[in-house]
């Protein structure tokens, strides 16, 4: 999610979670329960469930588990973030992106710094983050959620490191959705440290979005499952079972300036977000506004 301006041992298994599902159209996704089954009969490719939100309350999401960003962040993006445009309704977890003015408490006319030179924010939107609160060293990560796709929308799953500063810290974009030279793309990326502070080196898959709606022009309108399996030997990134990108672990030691460290060889927390324009948002669409991205759920799960 950051370009180029640009979760460690767990604790105990939490309680068991009873959800009730979400709708979309009239498929209702029945109740989820966290299994405890016994060793051999894990199953899920041997993975037991550690955490999950699965966003079944009335209101903003849970504070325990997440915090927000605030204000212009990165990218010069056009969106002000705020924790207003992350609500949870029926099973959902909804970002929304609002097209509305916002006064900018920091604005300085005279100043070279985009956080400071805008005097407004033409949009709004959220980004909520597990910082300090769900942080995760290995594991299968699933997010099933729906993204908007008009243009200006760049809708992201995605990680960081919990220390060192980025690039160093270590980037992995479970999905992005922007477009690429006005083609709309989903992208698949990780991103470590080089000597050069600031500087990263990117392991990017970029998909045509074409190559999803041919095979189902009714895409954009369905929930789709990302996925993360994440071990000690690689980082491989999957879209409904198909594997999008892997990245050898063998081969992301950060430069110099990250002290040679390798930043998938710690915990990452996890980011969800809803930005719009900036370095790869495009052009927004005025009449898509306000833009929803839904989040049905996210689960992390390790063997």
């Amino acid at each position: 999610m950051f370009k180029n301006i640009k979760i460690a041992s767990l604790t105990a298994l939490l309680c068991l979670l009873t959800t009730a599902g979400c709708s979309e159209g009239k498929n209702k996704r029945p109740p989820f329960v966290v299994p405890e089954p016994p060793e051999e009969e894990l199953g899920n490719d041997g993975f037991r469930l550690v955490w999950s939100d699965e966003f079944d309350r009335e209101g903003q999401p849970d504070s325990a588990v997440w915090s927000y960003e605030n204000g212009f962040v990165r990218n010069e993006e056009h969106q002000w973030y705020q924790s207003d445009n992350a609500r949870c309704g029926n099973g959902i977890l909804t970002i929304e992106a609002r097209r509305e003015q916002v006064v900018n408490p920091n604005f300085d006319g005279a100043s070279s710094d985009w956080k400071k030179n805008r005097q407004y924010a033409g949009y709004t939107s959220a980004c909520i983050k597990t910082i300090g609160k769900k942080e995760f060293l290995y594991g299968r990560f699933e997010v099933r959620a729906k993204i908007p796709t008009a243009s200006g929308s760049w809708p992201a799953i995605w990680t960081l490191g919990n220390s060192m500063t980025w690039p160093s810290c270590g980037e992995i974009d479970i999905m992005e959705y922007y477009r690429i030279g006005n083609v709309p793309h989903i992208l698949a990326n990780t991103a470590w440290g080089t000597d050069s502070p600031g500087n990263a080196r990117w392991d990017s898959a970029t998909i045509p979005f074409s190559h999803f709606t041919d095979r189902d022009p009714d895409w954009a309108d369905k929930f789709h499952v990302w996925r993360m399996d994440w071990d000690e030997d690689a980082i491989r990134l999957y879209l409904d079972d198909e594997l999008l990108n892997e990245t050898l672990l063998e081969e992301t030691s950060n430069g110099a300036h990250g002290n040679y460290a390798n930043p998938f060889r710690q915990p990452h927390y996890l980011l969800l977000n809803l930005a719009i324009g900036g370095h790869h948002g495009g052009t927004p669409n005025e009449v898509a506004f306000p833009l929803k991205y839904e989040i049905d759920y996210v689960r992390v799960y390790q063997k």
